[in-house]
Order: structure tokens, then sequence, then C-alpha cells
């Protein structure tokens, strides 16, 4: 007697309650591994949004908030930072380099970040991977934008396209900057990173249009790096010569005694970040799983409440000369075909979607 066979005969008179029984496994498998994967690949993008930067520097705060504002361009900063306190920073000795970040304004939803040509050199991501340009370059004159590609997808922009920023977070037609347009230079390629959803200008830029946007395109250089010299900025970002000597410049940082800043690793304060997000991590895993339970224990009521109606035909599989471990076995051979047709199903699904 092939057990295999007579199960998916067995199966395929009863193919309406099959086919819903294979379903509900299928969609329990794939909210089961929908979920693990979004976890996992949220926990990557989070560890990949920066790579290689040992201090990240803000004004006195949590290093959470500090992390979420400068790197995820998320909430608003306690305060600013001096410029005099930032270039004080870069005189030590262990400094290799520096991204200065200006926040407080936006685009059309975007955030638009004032820094320097610095920020495309030495800015990393994922595994130590450097920005690029999918068209274009970085800015050059005083109102040159590059735009993140997200930005340039949903808004439709390209090179040459004329874009007018705006104070703040919320862009309003009387908090925006009309005389001062910008000209899109530059595109850069996904990251998969928040910097795909920002708007890159000069940090001289942000000066500008906050003095009124009464400088010329024209200008010589230098002239104007000294008539609009920053202020303040909201943020930088530091690398070391080497990484030994973070501790002690941290300490520094956090002892300075001109104003109070904040210096913190990123690293340290992204698995603190992911920690706090734990919770609603397990709560959809327990979700999920629970989900999983469920379906199984449907289809092994539906197989329990069919045996009522198959008395017949394991009496008749008796008659034949079937033992009891044979139709024992033809029970367990349809749960498992059952299954792993709702596990394949769900997989498939789950690799469509």
């Amino acid at each position: 007697m092939n057990i295999y066979k007579l199960s998916y005969k067995s199966v395929m008179n009863r193919r309406t309650t099959a086919m819903l029984t294979v379903f509900t496994v299928a969609i329990s498998v794939l909210l089961l591994l929908a979920v693990e994967r979004v976890r996992v690949q949220a926990k990557q993008s989070f560890a990949n949004t920066i790579s290689n930067t040992d201090l990240i520097v803000g004004a006195r705060s949590g290093q959470i908030n500090l992390l979420l504002y400068s790197v995820f361009r998320i909430g608003n900063p306690t305060n600013n930072i001096d410029w005099k306190s930032y270039q004080q920073v870069l005189k030590d000795p262990s400094v290799r380099w520096s991204i200065p970040i200006s926040l407080g304004d936006s685009h059309r939803g975007f955030r638009v970040i004032g820094t320097n040509q610095d920020f495309f050199k030495y800015y990393q991501y994922g595994r130590k991977q450097a920005l690029t340009f999918s068209t274009g370059k970085a800015f050059e004159g005083l109102y040159d934008t590059v735009i993140g590609a997200q930005v340039a997808k949903e808004l439709g922009y390209t090179l040459g396209s004329e874009i007018v920023i705006a104070h703040g977070i919320s862009d309003k037609k009387f908090n925006r900057h009309k005389n001062s347009p910008f000209i899109v230079t530059g595109i850069l390629a996904p990251t998969g990173t928040p910097v795909d959803k920002s708007v890159h200008v000069s940090l001289f830029a942000i000066e500008a249009i906050h003095a009124g946007g009464a400088h010329s395109v024209n200008t010589d250089h230098k002239a104007l790096q000294k008539q609009l010299q920053p202020k303040q900025i909201t943020a930088f970002m530091l690398g070391l010569k080497s990484r030994v000597q973070s501790f002690s410049l941290q300490r520094k940082i956090n002892t300075y005694r001109a104003e109070p800043l904040s210096a913190i690793m990123p690293g340290i304060a992204l698995h603190e970040l992911w920690g706090i997000m734990s919770i609603a991590e397990q709560a959809l895993q327990g979700v999920s799983l629970f989900v999983l339970v469920a379906a199984m224990l449907a289809m092994l009521g539906n197989l329990l409440s069919s045996l009522q109606e198959r008395r017949r035909e394991m009496a008749i599989l008796r008659a034949m000369g079937a033992r009891p471990r044979h139709v024992f076995a033809l029970l367990v051979s349809e749960a498992s075909l059952l299954t792993c047709l709702g596990i394949i199903l769900g997989i498939s699904l789950l690799y469509l979607f």
C-alpha cells in the first residue's frame, strides 16, 4: 500500500478544505518570515547609516537625541554650537577630518543640510562605502545644491532644476526664501540612508539666505567666505587619526568649558537606540509566532473534525487489510503534505512581495 499516493488522492478528494488549510499556513509563515526579515533589515539599516566616523559632536544632550537629529534627521537640537568652539576642537592634533552640519531648513518635507564639500569626501555608510554621484557634481557656487536620490525621484528633479527652501521644518509660502532659489548641480546615488532624503547646500548659502539672500553668485570666493563666515552650526562629525584617541578626545569635548558640548560614539549610540526599539521587535515576533501556532491548531482542528466524516473510509481501509499504523501514517502524511505546501507557498509569496 502506497501511503503517499493514497494521501495525495485523499487530499485531492477534499481539495477545498485542503486549499483553505494551505493558505492559512502560508499566510502564517509569510507573516513570521516577513517580520523577521524586516527586523534584520531594519537593524542592518540602522547599523549601516553611518560608518567610519569616530565621534559626533553637538550641544549638550542625550546621545540618542544627538544621534537622531545629526544622522537620522529626526527631531531638533537643544542648541547650536558656536563656530569658534568648532574651530577650537579642530585644532586638536588627533583630528584627521571633520564634517560640519547645519540644520533648520527644509524643502517640501525634506530636510536641508548645510555642510561643506568634506561631506561628500569623508561621509561613509554601510561597510565604509563613500558617497557617489549618479549624475552631476558637488556644489561649488553659492546657490548650488546636491540632492539625495529619493528627493530627485519623488519630486522629479534633474540637473538644473530650481528649488526654493523654507525656514523651519514646515514648508509654507510665508517662510520660503523666494529671493534665493537654488540650482541642482548633483544627484547622489541611492544609499538606503537618510542621505537619500536630504537636500545639501553649503554653509555659506545657509548664512546668505538668512541674511536676506542679497549676495551675488559672482562674488570672489575668498571674500565670500569671509563675509559669510558661519556664526553657529548644529553639529559636526569627526574622523580621528587613531581610534584609540576617541576616548581622550571625547572626554576633552565633554568637559569643554567655553560651552556645554556632547561627543558621542555612533556605534555605542546605535546599539543603545536599537536596545530601546527591541521591545517593539519582540512584540512583533511574538504576534507572528502566535499567528503561526494558531494556524497549526486550526489545521489540527480540521483534521480532527474530519475524522468523524472519514469513519467509513477508515473502516474500508481496515477491511482491506490496513493496520492502525497505516491509518495513522495516512493522517500524518496528509498533515505533512498540507504543511509543506503551506510553507512553500508562504516563502514564495514573501519573495514575490
